[in-house]
């Protein structure tokens, strides 16, 4: 299959924003010094956590499941900490995922729990968490600094040696990389599993599991647990090999689906302005949507 040079994002959101309408162009975050916390332990002994942008179904919330659309009622505003047993239902209906590739019907695309509860049983990690982790997206870095906070406050009362992140969004990429700063700055090491090289790049993160495909799949392909397990293999491994921050290594596995998907995520060349003027309406909508949310 045909591979192609990651897509950067930055400049791609930018234009369509500014051809909706809005304003000045947003300031993605920027770190000049990343900090680096060693694996304390082998691999083999890890207790490993999951943090999540995905949000758990809602009663009342509307459509949340495969193929549903942006739904700002669907999300959430602090972070958490849940049980994995059972296996949560979660989805990214809440948050601008690449909905013209990839349907979300596969929550193991985006997250990890299952593949990692694989390598602990194979004995190549110690243990998955008994809670997950889930973060706010949110374009506020200084909120998003503060939500870190109780991240470290949840790995340290689950004794965690790592920390896996899997954003779905372009600002999920930049939320999860400011938590990973803040946790490897707490000395929790940190892996992210994104799909938005250019955003987690800026912001500067210790290590980065690249996978080059649509985003909401930072976990590995939908409907392929051999290549979901392949994937959270690579992530843990990174844990352990990486040396320096900035470290960051591409997955090799192609994504299965429409070669040029990349031309697709939000790009205003593509619409007509009609298009734009629903695009814009849907934003808006769903910014009143989630504003209703958080007042309550």
């Amino acid at each position: 299959m045909t591979t192609h040079p990651p897509l950067d994002y930055i400049p791609r959101i930018r234009a369509y924003y500014q051809a909706l309408g809005y304003g000045a162009p947003y300031e993605w975050a920027v770190h000049e010094t990343v900090p680096f916390t060693p694996l304390a332990t082998s691999l083999g002994a890890a207790r490993i956590g999951i943090v999540t942008t995905a949000a758990p179904i809602k009663a009342g919330a509307g459509e949340q499941g495969a193929g549903a659309p942006y739904n700002g009622a669907a999300k959430f505003f602090e972070p958490f900490a849940a049980t994995v047993d059972p296996e949560p239902v979660l989805g990214i209906s809440h948050i601008a995922y690449d909905r013209v590739h990839t349907t979300a019907a596969d929550q193991r695309s985006y997250f990890p729990l299952q593949a990692l509860q694989k390598l602990a049983a194979a004995g190549e990690i110690g243990a998955v968490a008994q809670r997950f982790y889930g973060l706010p997206t949110n374009r506020s870095q200084s909120r998003t600094r503060a939500d870190a906070e109780a991240l470290v406050g949840f790995a340290q009362e689950d004794a965690l040696d790592g920390v896996v992140l899997v954003p779905n969004c372009p600002v999920c990429h930049q939320s999860v990389s400011i938590a990973a700063h803040t946790l490897e700055a707490a000395g929790v090491p940190t892996v992210v599993m994104g799909c938005a090289r250019d955003i987690v790049e800026r912001v500067g993160v210790p290590r980065l599991l690249f996978c080059n495909f649509p985003l909401g799949n930072g976990a590995g392909l939908p409907d392929n647990p051999d290549a979901q397990l392949e994937t959270a293999r690579m992530a843990v491994q990174l844990l352990a090999d990486a040396t320096a921050p900035r470290t960051t290594r591409q997955s090799p596995i192609v994504w299965s689906g429409e070669a040029d998907w990349q031309k697709d995520y939000s790009n205003p060349d593509l619409l007509s302005a009609a298009e734009i003027a629903a695009k814009r309406a849907e934003f808006d909508r769903v910014k009143e949507q989630a504003k209703a949310v958080k007042a309550k």
